[in-house]
């Protein structure tokens, strides 16, 4: 029988006490087979299987052999895998190893027969994760949140909007992936080639800022912000129409239509020379006005600024 240990286990280090070196930084690559749960059960060992297969497969092809060899923390999910490396390597990661996964996916779906083809989310993160040598490897807010990624309605969201025949790999990466391997120009694919997305997690208390890639897109991609749209600003009402003034007042504005076939309207504050010249009209002689100087003389209730003299022709 198995001995055991009557010593208590190591205690628990409580945070914020005092200061302690940060454990090394990882690159985490994680990934989840779409629809695994709505599978057959006789086909569920075979894709845990394969997954990490499909994964060493284009690590090779794409010349990335040596992550494989040395990754870090390596653990299956039942319908995924994970996995830590040099985070160094993460604009290889980006490019050209996410295409090269679309490809080969492309080959084995179409070598499968007929059966449900195997579709990949991937998330990618980087940040401090301890490195212990055993199963409890590689545990902290840094997996937890490519987990969380993983999960994200967005990504979800693409695969389960585009052509299963085409679109393969959807990938999204946390924002400080993005920033120091796309933004940084160390990748070999343009920043616009990613979309800006808010990753939440039904129901769960997780929302970030992330970015997502589809090496072989066939629909819309998912877009979204971090903040809600502002709401659309309040229409204001109508003013209530002016009861009707006596033509004596000079200020009172008027809110019905007026027309001038022969003449000019003045509904702002007019500075200058104005003038207006009318001919017989049908028999009926109408004549102009001629504006200027310095008088204020109101009509409609607007001003007109000037001296004004009018002639009649």
């Amino acid at each position: 029988m198995p001995e055991f240990s009557s010593a208590l286990p190591q205690r628990i280090i409580a945070p914020y006490t005092h200061s302690r070196p940060l454990p090394p930084y990882q690159g985490i690559l994680a990934v989840d087979a779409k629809d695994f749960t709505g599978r057959p059960a006789i086909e569920h060992e075979a894709v845990s299987r394969v997954v990490p297969e499909l994964l060493k497969t284009a690590l090779l092809r794409a010349g990335l052999g040596d992550l494989w060899e040395d990754r870090t923390f390596p653990a299956t999910t039942g319908d995924g895998y994970v996995f830590g490396f040099d985070p160094a390597r993460m604009p290889f990661v980006i490019h050209p190893l996410l295409l090269t996964l679309q490809e080969v996916l492309t080959d084995f779906n179409v070598l499968s027969h007929g059966a449900a083809p195997i579709r990949l989310r991937v998330s990618l993160h980087v940040g401090p994760l301890p490195e212990t040598g055993d199963e409890f490897s590689g545990n902290g807010t840094a997996r937890n949140d490519t987990h969380r990624l993983l999960d994200s309605r967005p990504v979800k969201a693409v695969l389960t909007s585009h052509n299963e025949t085409i679109t393969h790999v959807a990938a999204i990466l946390s924002e400080r992936c993005y920033e120091d391997a796309v933004a940084g120009g160390y990748t070999g694919r343009h920043p616009d080639h990613f979309v800006e997305v808010a990753a939440t997690v039904e129901g769960k208390s997780f929302s970030r800022r992330a970015w997502l890639y589809v090496p072989n897109p066939s629909g819309p991609l998912y877009e979204g912000t971090l903040v809600d749209d502002p709401a659309p600003e309040p229409v204001p009402e109508p003013s209530p129409r002016p009861a009707e003034s006596s033509g004596d007042d000079t200020t009172a504005r008027c809110t019905d239509v007026i027309t001038a076939p022969r003449g000019n309207i003045n509904t702002g504050t007019l500075h200058g020379g104005q003038s207006v010249r009318n001919h017989h009209v049908a028999g009926d002689r109408i004549a102009g006005d001629y504006v200027k100087g310095q008088k204020i003389r109101r009509l409609q209730g607007d001003q007109i600024r000037g001296d004004e003299r009018r002639g009649r022709e």
